[in-house]
């Protein structure tokens, strides 16, 4: 009998993963990946046989598959991806092809923020109650390698909207969606309708069984969960309201009312503090609960979490200025998240590959808030036209080097000095860990 022919479009983490997965079920593997395929990647697939090319896309061997895994960084209008299309040829995620071989319950968070703190939380709480749970997503090691080598009960997936757009029959069976704010527009032909209907494929296949956590203070969720249908047991949350079941807080304590169980702490016991992170600790708190996790281990991990590297992480003081990086901040909405939280004035650290930004929405904060604006990449003169009479000194950078020296200068005592960048990072490094690292890098060579 022929085997099947599979194709990996992407030689990341996520392809990589989803080509062992495939040759251990049976499929004649192919990796394709048009850029550069790691050392470490390539000696993998190497001793895993698996076929691959970098460099190059062989139209040839990828249109004869019968099934084509993408990478989620691989947009829809790339030529090769059109031409599976016009085939008919199915291409769908690496969650999408793992979930098909794993019973494993799926705890899958997405959101335009707050994605990685709140899964990473939810992972903590269930490690640390002792079952047995995976990583996976935008975070962890690939779902599809897991699937392959691990035997884990539980997954806490963390998706992207590319991940959701490559997802058809896969199911969450607890779905928690923080918040939908513009992002990635340029994937979506700039319409942002068709950012939220990417977000909500998070709820398909969901039947009674399955849960529903949301946030009730985002209008644009609520919006599109009047709209639908849903199955699934609805969890909201909320920090403006008080509310019957689901997350709120009241009398600054956040109070948990779910499966019949209620939890409450108090708010300044939580470890992430601001804001936004009331609402991720209320959404792990929330997917804990569902899950029928002891109180006190909840109560405990929210007290104790240590947070997300390059999210808000104050870094190091230098001459009695904080350097903190911020290098996830992709987004605006991000960066809104970043300066309402700062106590202190702020030199703010701007730029990259900007995904359609309209920085409006932070003038009030930057007034408030920045006594000066370095932008750092290649071309910067949206942000410089966009804070020109709202923010005095306003400096031009081209590297991170260059950029921290500026920050420092501007910066006094008892200042802060945020990497916030509220872009995408591909113009001058190599993701936003690569900028983040290289933002440390340059604050301990001051």
């Amino acid at each position: 009998m022929q085997k099947e022919k599979l194709v990996i479009l992407g030689g990341g983490e996520s392809g990589v993963g989803a080509a062992i997965l495939g040759a251990q079920k049976g499929f004649e593997v192919f990796l394709s990946d048009f850029g550069e395929v790691s050392d470490e990647f390539q000696l993998t697939l190497q001793q895993h046989r698996i076929k691959y090319e970098q460099h190059s896309h062989s139209e040839g061997l990828i249109l004869d598959a019968n099934l084509v895994v993408k990478s989620p960084g691989i947009p829809e209008k790339a030529p090769i991806v059109i031409k599976l299309r016009e085939k008919n040829i199915p291409v769908i995620s690496e969650i999408e092809f793992a979930g098909r071989y794993t019973s494993a319950k799926t705890i899958c968070i997405t959101g335009s923020n707050g994605k990685t703190t709140t899964t990473l939380l939810t992972y903590e709480l269930l490690k640390r109650a002792g079952l047995n749970v995976g990583l996976a997503g935008n975070v962890g090691k690939s779902f599809a390698l897991q699937v392959a080598e691990e035997n884990f009960d539980y997954y806490v997936i963390e998706l992207s909207s590319y991940q959701l757009d490559g997802m058809f029959d896969f199911r969450a069976d607890i779905a928690v969606l923080l918040n939908i704010t513009p992002d990635h527009l340029d994937r979506y032909e700039y319409k942002m309708q068709n950012y939220v209907d990417s977000k909500m494929r998070i709820l398909q296949n969901q039947t009674a069984r399955d849960w529903f956590v949301y946030c009730a203070d985002d209008p644009v969720t609520v919006n599109e969960v009047e709209k639908r249908i849903i199955n699934a047991t609805k969890v909201p949350f909320s920090i403006n309201r008080e509310l019957q079941e689901g997350g709120w807080i009241e009398n600054e304590t956040m109070k948990l009312n779910v499966n019949n169980k209620t939890f409450d702490m108090t708010i300044y016991d939580l470890a992430l503090q601001g804001k936004h992170n009331l609402y991720n600790s209320m959404a792990a708190g929330i997917s804990g609960s569902i899950l029928n996790l002891r109180k006190e281990g909840i109560r405990e991990c929210l007290s104790d979490f240590q947070g997300v590297e390059h999210r808000l992480e104050r870094f190091l003081r230098v001459h009695n200025i904080e350097f903190i990086n911020d290098s996830k901040a992709t987004n605006i909405n991000s960066v809104w998240y970043a300066l309402e939280s700062m106590q202190t004035p702020v030199v703010w650290i701007v730029g990259g590959i900007d995904k359609g930004n309209d920085y409006s929405m932070l003038f009030d904060l930057v007034k408030e808030k920045v006594k000066a604006i370095v932008c750092l990449g290649k071309d910067n003169q949206k942000i410089i036209s966009a804070f020109e009479g709202i923010v005095k000194e306003i400096v031009d950078t081209k590297s991170m080097e260059e950029a921290v020296r500026s920050a420092y200068f501007l910066a006094e005592k008892g200042d802060a000095v945020l990497l916030s960048p509220a872009c995408a990072s591909f113009d001058l490094f190599k993701n936003y860990e690569d900028r983040g690292r290289q933002f440390k890098d340059a604050v301990r060579n001051l």
